[in-house]
């Protein structure tokens, strides 16, 4: 054992070496025109979008692209590559002080490491890339109600650049650069400064969202005007929180992952205990802060316990190659239910040979890793090699791939959006914190910054304080940070005073069709949404719905021009679905069937009801 250990140690040194000697050296390019001295408006006409995008065969709205300096001192070449669209011709270009009651939005991928344009392309941008590299119009962007930017960050992702040793050290760094890259990009488009700000992002944003918000509140003078931030499906606390504690819950709303087995199911529940990962949310949260969970690791060597030395993105890849291997023994095997039932038989006569009341040594407490491995081997479809973490319905194999990659490095395109040429832009990579690839440092991405979770309630203090609002919404369907986690997260903090919800979410909410579409629930400034339907990316598997919940506010921005008060009123939130309009009872309030841009124009699309929510 302890040659192993030596040798373990021995491998994972050479592999951090390999890494830290080859990170990217990056800067933004000056393209012609560009203007000479500080930031003003005259750089709007620099970077607006005005040559053909290759493949765009429909004329898009005015927008705007290109790399801004993040004002980090000592790095000139740290910037962040964005791309903003505007809702009306001339809403981004207004003057200072000129429509300063207009929302706009930003959203941020997650990763740490992936690529702002990720969604645009695929999620809730403008145009959309099929398997087949085609592009088409996506009919519920988020343009089409606000002006929205999607923006690559930290430093160095996507097409933003960075030094080789500028890369940000932790997310303090990220918020500071931030706010930093706002104050110039205000500059360019004055009237930001003063509109209602919506902060948005999924996945790890939830870790780089609540950084942001707190450097915002603690800037004297900040950029920009916070109004909203909203965070599907966050990383806000630990991978004990977000990904392992939430594995029952999984198997719960999906039994078919072990083939309804209860025996399977008892085991999971017992690993469940053994590990504290059974904790008791109750409405009030009268018991006190949970405790600290503590995630086992494996005690036995396998494939499993040395990936876990891997890189976060090469740890996928191990669960692609443990796919791939078990399809090649099906090539040489019997794979039929038989077979499979007599394997199943195996495993299960393995975990009751050893004594009741141990926690797995082959896995520890990573419990989700476990049902991974389980529902791979002996559940169909998922034994078909692919097991899509990010939407648990999805048996597809091969999955079709979204490459939005040739369009980007196009070169056509690049010269378009003023984009580096000192790089290439690629969806994700693994993010190098403090210019250096370490996992034996910080959380399973080495990024060595506590969890938000920590100072969510401070931060929920300050942002109540501040008029900021906060969402946080969950696709039912996903497996890699599912709704459990975020659902402990919210009973863990304290937020008007109070810790968690006093009531269960338990309030359902329908699509314009009148369908059932999800659970929603506020209180005390906080809104929690959850969507049926949809798994990991949320706008991109359920785009119409998520624009459809009161609460959520994202790009439904709830002010509505009504004829017959001749002026502009606000939604005031009394219940989640119920809504007070100035011309309607507390009922309630649904939307036509019109589309976003004409949702945005008519007034004529809100209606009252008398069909109150079932």
């Amino acid at each position: 054992m302890l040659d192993l250990t030596i040798l373990s140690l021995a491998l994972a040194t050479s592999v951090f070496g390999q890494q830290q000697s080859n990170i990217p050296n990056t800067w933004p390019n000056a393209w012609p025109a560009i203007p000479s001295g500080d930031f003003s408006p005259e750089w709007q006409n620099y970077f607006e979008v005005k040559d053909v995008l290759p493949n765009i065969t429909q004329p898009l709205s005015r927008n705007f692209a290109g790399n801004i300096p993040v004002n980090r001192p000592g790095h000139a070449n740290n910037t962040l590559f964005f791309w903003g669209f505007e809702s009306r011709n001339g809403s981004l270009t207004a003057p200072a002080n000129e429509s300063n009651n207009d929302p706009w939005i930003i959203w941020l991928q997650g990763g740490p490491g992936s690529s702002g344009m990720i969604a645009l392309m695929t999620e809730n941008g403008p145009i959309h890339v099929k398997s087949n590299y085609s592009l088409i119009f996506n009919d519920f962007s988020w343009d089409h109600l606000a002006d929205a930017f999607w923006i690559d960050q930290p430093v160095g992702t996507g097409y933003s650049t960075s030094d080789r040793t500028g890369y940000v050290a932790n997310e303090d760094q990220t918020g500071e650069d931030f706010v930093g890259f706002l104050s110039n990009l205000v500059k360019v488009f004055p009237s930001l400064a003063t509109r209602p700000l919506y902060l948005t992002g999924e996945s790890y944003a939830g870790t780089y969202i609540p950084y942001i918000t707190k450097h915002l509140f603690s800037t004297p003078n900040p950029p920009v005007k916070l109004r909203k931030i909203a965070i599907g499906d966050g990383s806000l606390g630990s991978l004990a929180t977000v990904e392992e504690l939430p594995a029952l819950n999984v198997i719960e709303t999906y039994p078919q992952l072990i083939n309804y087995d209860p025996d399977v199911f008892n085991y999971f529940r017992e690993q469940e205990h053994l590990c504290g990962f059974d904790l008791n949310l109750t409405y009030p949260q009268t018991s006190g802060h949970f405790p600290t969970l503590n995630l086992t690791r494996p005690t036995r060597q396998s494939a499993f316990s040395d990936s876990l030395d891997e890189p976060r993105f090469e740890r996928q890849s191990f669960r692609q190659r443990v796919a791939q291997k078990y399809a090649a023994k099906q090539a040489t095997q019997t794979n039929d239910l038989e077979h499979r039932n007599r394997k199943r038989e195996e495993w299960k006569r393995d975990l009751t040979g050893r004594a009741n009341g141990t926690i797995d040594p082959f896995y520890g407490c990573f419990l989700f890793d476990e049902l991974v491995d389980y529902a791979s081997n002996f559940s169909f479809p998922w034994t078909n090699g692919h097991f899509d973490v990010y939407d648990i319905p999805d048996g597809t194999n091969p999955e079709p791939p979204l490459d939005a990659s040739v369009f980007f490095n196009d070169n056509r395109t690049r010269a378009a959006l003023h984009a580096p040429t000192s790089k290439d832009w690629i969806r994700n990579f693994n993010y190098p914190f403090g210019s250096v690839r370490n996992r034996s440092i910080g959380n399973q991405y080495g990024d060595p910054s506590v969890e938000p979770i920590a100072f969510l309630s401070d931060l929920a203090t300050n942002a109540t304080a501040n008029n900021v609002s906060i969402v946080f919404y969950s696709g039912n369907d996903d497996s890699l940070v599912q709704h459990r986690g975020t659902e402990v997260i919210i009973q863990n903090m304290t937020f008007g005073g109070i810790q968690g919800f006093t009531k269960k979410p338990s309030t359902p909410w329908f699509d314009d069709d009148g369908n059932f579409a999800g659970i929603v629930h506020q209180e005390r400034n906080l809104t929690y949404v959850l969507f049926q339907g949809a798994g990991h990316l949320v706008p991109e598997w359920q785009p119409a719905a998520l624009l459809t919940p009161p609460p959520l506010s994202v790009v439904k921005i709830l002010r509505w021009q009504t004829t017959c008060s001749q002026v502009a009123h606000s939604f005031t939130m009394v219940l989640p679905l119920r809504l007070e309009h100035p011309l309607c009872p507390p009922q309630r309030l649904h939307l036509g069937k019109a589309s976003l841009r004409q949702r945005q124009l008519r007034p004529s699309a809100v209606k009252c009801s008398s069909r109150t929510a079932r």
